[in-house]
């Protein structure tokens, strides 16, 4: 008797403990996700004028761009580069060499810790950030979906779209098909960071978003990392539709989808390593004939 009435309450107590277990686990994820919020609140503001200005072109032009996140360690070193409106410039190299913080400071996320970065003639600290907003849209391997439908996920690209704007942006974006499959269409409800599409779907949303932006320069922050196959050739279309006739900046993971960009640059060490066209840079540049024999190995085995 004393050893099955041992036995009801160890079982009466699996709950509360495995209850236990939990609580410490979401204690342990609130505390990381309280020093991330105070990390935001605590950075350095960034510091932009307030007055519109006019520009003369689109041109972006980094001369002797030095960056350190802390003020203590440089990730990049001294970079010069210049991307002419309309063009296709790629950004290649090692993982963790620069190619996105380079991106980044160009869309004005962060102050250059030392040179400059001018659009259009201006310095990016003399143009407001709602204005610098309107000219750049940053669509990354990782896009935030918002807990909100999948048409306002959309029209957050251009807050006064109609309707009829969003699913045009939809259709040209490859993503209309999929929506109108859904149960509640365009009005379903993505979940927490678009947790109920797959990451193709997420992905073609924030292309269709960028559209709808419409802005005239567009960077790619290794847009398609994580793609699967099946749905890769619909995403690349989309993103072919989005940045024809704009300035296209593109961090790329696959070497064989930038091999025709007007001006590859080889980032390695937070340094500028070499840049130019992708015959040249196999010629001259040991680096990048090194990572296209990795890639073209790598795809041929696949």
């Amino acid at each position: 008797m004393s050893i099955m009435a041992a036995v009801i309450f160890s079982l009466g107590l699996v709950g509360p403990i495995m209850e236990a277990f939990s609580f410490t686990g979401s204690l342990a994820m609130l505390g990381k996700n309280t020093e991330e919020i105070d990390s935001i609140l605590n950075a350095e503001e960034l510091h932009h004028a307030n007055g519109p200005v006019a520009f003369d072109d689109l041109e972006i032009e980094l001369k002797n761009v030095s960056f350190s996140y802390d003020k203590q360690q440089e990730v990049l070193h001294g970079i010069n580069l210049s991307i002419r409106p309309g063009t296709i410039t790629a950004f290649v190299g090692p993982s963790g060499s620069g190619k996105s913080t380079i991106a980044k400071l160009i869309a004005g996320y962060w102050d250059v810790t030392s040179g400059s970065i001018t659009l259009g003639g201006h310095e990016l600290t003399e143009v407001p950030l709602s204005q610098l907003s309107e000219q750049i849209s940053y669509v990354s391997q990782d896009n935030y979906l918002f807990n909100r439908s999948i048409r306002e996920n959309i029209r957050m690209g251009k807050p006064g779209a109609s309707d009829q704007e969003v699913e045009k942006a939809a259709i040209r974006s490859g993503c209309d098909s999929f929506i109108r499959g859904l149960d509640k269409g365009y009005e379903t409800i993505v979940g927490s960071s678009g947790s109920q599409l797959s990451g193709g779907e997420r992905q073609r949303i924030a292309i269709a978003r960028a559209m709808l932006k419409d802005a005239p320069i567009v960077i790619l922050d290794e847009a398609t990392a994580f793609i699967d196959p099946e749905n890769e050739a619909i995403v690349q279309k989309a993103i072919s539709a989005l940045t024809a006739g704009k300035t296209l900046i593109v961090i790329a993971h696959r070497l064989s989808t930038i091999t025709g960009a007007d001006n590859i640059v080889v980032v390695n060490a937070g340094n500028i390593e070499a840049q130019g066209t992708h015959e040249q840079l196999l010629a001259h540049c040991p680096l990048y004939k090194d990572m296209w024999q990795a890639h073209i190995g790598a795809r041929d085995e696949a």
